[in-house]
């Protein structure tokens, strides 16, 4: 069965996309990044028998920025005071905010909107990822009933496309920060859609393309040279010369 690309638009009032060489304000990137784009086509199907491959934004909204100064907690519960509390019982594990605040300044995008495009290609081994007895965990019958079929393409197909035509999802869908939510809706022809992309055309430099987890011990990042063209971002391939570590 040949691979099937799906659009999604996706719209919200703030975004966040964080440059990871800012280590203490957030400052966003200028557009989505492909793993941001990612995470949205997971929030409405997440299964360990596929992976989600972005491969081309398409910028609706022009490029605003607004700078906002939030209070954020500075610190975070220690790992090892939570495996003592596991093994003793006796460790507190409070964090109080009163105390831990930090003010920190931000700079977001506002009033964004995209089209996002991307297929999914079966895991390695994806015959072995069944997990019937979860499916009391499923939103309808018709996804209880697949559960007990085995892995392949048309089924994953069947359940995105029926959980995006009815607006439901794992968790909500967000840009960049859990905090700003977003809304997504399946575009079914993009070529009928009457927002075209912005005209902008210009070099984005450096961006973060998403997270190399073949050593799970010890993730990297990888990026890609970005270029908005037309108000098209084209993601290139996740094994092409352009990614790099």
């Amino acid at each position: 069965m040949p691979r099937k690309t799906y659009c999604l638009e996706v719209s919200g009032d703030f975004a966040c996309f964080t440059r990871p060489e800012m280590k203490v304000e957030r400052v966003s990137y200028d557009v989505i990044t492909p793993s941001a784009a990612r995470a949205v086509f997971e929030a409405i199907l997440w299964k360990p028998a596929i992976r989600w491959v972005p491969t081309k934004i398409e910028v609706l909204n022009p490029v605003r920025w607004v700078s906002v100064r939030r209070n954020e907690v500075g610190g975070k519960i220690s790992g090892n005071n939570v495996k003592a509390a596991i093994s003793k019982g006796s460790v507190n594990l409070a964090l109080y905010v009163e105390e831990d605040r930090q003010q920190r300044a931000g700079l977001f995008l506002r009033d964004v909107k995209y089209r996002l495009y991307a297929h999914f290609e079966m895991a390695e081994r994806a015959h072995r990822f069944n997990y019937p007895h979860l499916s009391h965990i499923v939103q309808n019958p018709e996804e209880a009933a697949e559960q007990h079929k085995p892995n392949t393409p048309a089924k994953f197909l069947n359940m995105f496309e029926r959980r995006a035509e009815k607006g439901q999802c794992i968790n909500q869908p967000y840009l960049g920060c859990r905090e700003f939510a977003c809304d997504v809706r399946l575009i079914d022809d993009p070529a009928k859609e009457p927002t075209a992309p912005i005209t902008e055309t210009r070099e984005l430099g450096w961006m973060l393309y998403d997270m190399d987890y073949n050593n799970l011990a010890d993730p990297t990042p990888r990026f890609f040279n970005a270029r908005i063209n037309g108000g098209v971002v084209v993601i290139p391939d996740w094994n092409s010369e352009e990614v790099r570590g």
